[in-house]
């Protein structure tokens, strides 16, 4: 469904991502670990079109978009959820959902009754302002909200960083659960063994160059993945 094409970011003379070739298959879970500062989230933002890439290729279904704007490609159903959690925090809840399916203009309840069914707190809390949510119910709304933009392939930023353990289980069980639902999902994370645990394939970036890919469960038995690389579980 996604494919990048040694595909080099930078910003001026510096370089965050150099020559890095990925697939994400559909209706997979495919994950990308890597330590901060390894190149992460830049690749999540040259994907979505918020960085433009310096070389190579990024294609989608098979078609070239790393030459439209991002909300072209968010139209084509390539949708990013932000990393620390961000919402709109002086709209409520509704107000969030409702912005994320801006762009449609169909019936939107049966995307209400997904996100409802994933997240039953956010029902409880339509009328609160986000900004007022703890930090778990924050990801929860962000993720709800990406969801609403209805998009085949929905790309995660470190979606369990600084949430306590139960939510970061509560947080993956819900990201298998869309991906159960048809959408496939490129899950970018610091917490290798959660994100291995829940994925297919995985990459290890480090230093915005790839090191290391291969099926989730060969990656989560390799010592140096989890020890080298991501500092343990």
């Amino acid at each position: 469904m996604l494919e990048l094409r040694n595909v080099t970011v930078s910003y001026g003379p510096v370089v965050a991502v150099k020559d890095v070739s990925l697939k994400v298959e559909k209706s997979s879970i495919t994950t990308i670990l890597g330590a901060n500062g390894s190149g992460k989230t830049s690749l999540l933002h040259a994907i979505v079109g918020l960085n433009k890439i310096v070389a190579g290729e990024i294609l989608f279904e098979g078609e070239r978009i790393d030459k439209l704007e991002a909300h072209e490609i968010v139209r084509r159903g390539l949708v990013l959820c932000p990393d620390n959690r961000m919402v709109f925090q002086k709209m409520t809840v509704l107000e969030n959902l409702q912005a994320g399916a801006y762009l449609r203009r169909e019936d939107l309840s049966k995307d209400f009754d997904l996100v409802f069914t994933l997240f039953p707190r956010l029902k409880e809390r339509l009328k609160q302002r986000a900004g007022t949510l703890s930090g778990g119910e924050r990801q929860m709304l962000a993720i709800a909200r990406s969801l609403m933009a209805k998009p085949k392939l929905l790309m995660l930023d470190e979606p369990s960083t600084g949430l306590a353990p139960n939510l970061v289980s509560e947080i993956m069980r819900a990201i298998k659960k869309i991906n159960e639902s048809g959408v496939t999902i490129l899950l970018v994370e610091q917490s290798a063994y959660a994100a291995l645990k829940i994925s297919h394939y995985g990459y290890v970036l480090q230093t915005g160059r790839l090191v290391m890919e291969g099926p989730s469960e060969r990656l989560m038995k390799d010592s140096s993945v989890v020890e080298s690389y991501l500092g343990g579980r």
